[in-house]
């Protein structure tokens, strides 16, 4: 069982890994850097084009690019290194962490392709209301962060069979 759920688990890891490819390839292609946009919904959804130097939210984007891509390429490779042993060793039934482990994994390689690759990840979705905007994400940042939701959810609700005395 545990090699056939492990296959699962990075095969959902590589499904997300190559969403990210695809789209970023195709917001590339398609979208003018920094100015354009296509609204999907208006006064709420549109996709744009931007380049991120630094992690989420633009965070370190300011830093030395000497300093700043070493310490996140550093990082996600530990964060990742960190994911697959917990994904390999707890591989005995599918659980809700394993999925979100695995969608954490999968948008790590994703974001970090681009950092080693570009030196900045592409993003891409824009979320806002009238003159209040979130800062532009794609679908690797979705992907971390519904894993890390789905984490968070499965270790606060499942509780441990308590042991007998």
């Amino acid at each position: 069982m545990s090699r056939s759920l492990r296959l699962v688990y990075f095969l959902i890891a590589a499904a997300v890994i190559v969403l990210d490819r695809l789209t970023k390839l195709l917001v590339a292609r398609e979208i003018e850097l920094n100015f354009g946009s296509v609204i999907v919904i208006p006064n709420l959804f549109s996709i744009t084009h931007v380049e991120n130097s630094g992690a989420a939210f633009s965070l370190f984007a300011d830093w030395p690019a000497r300093v700043r891509v070493p310490m996140l390429v550093g990082f996600s490779t530990l964060a990742m290194c960190v994911v697959c042993y917990l994904l390999w060793t707890s591989a005995r039934r599918f659980t809700w962490s394993g999925l979100a482990l695995a969608l954490i994994l999968g948008g790590a390689v994703g974001n970090l392709y681009d950092r080693i690759r570009y030196g900045h990840v592409t993003d891409f979705l824009h979320f806002y209301i009238g003159p209040h905007s979130w800062p532009d994400f794609n679908l690797a940042d979705s992907s971390i962060v519904c894993g890390a939701i789905l984490l968070a959810i499965d270790l606060i609700l499942v509780r441990t069979p308590r042991q007998s005395a």
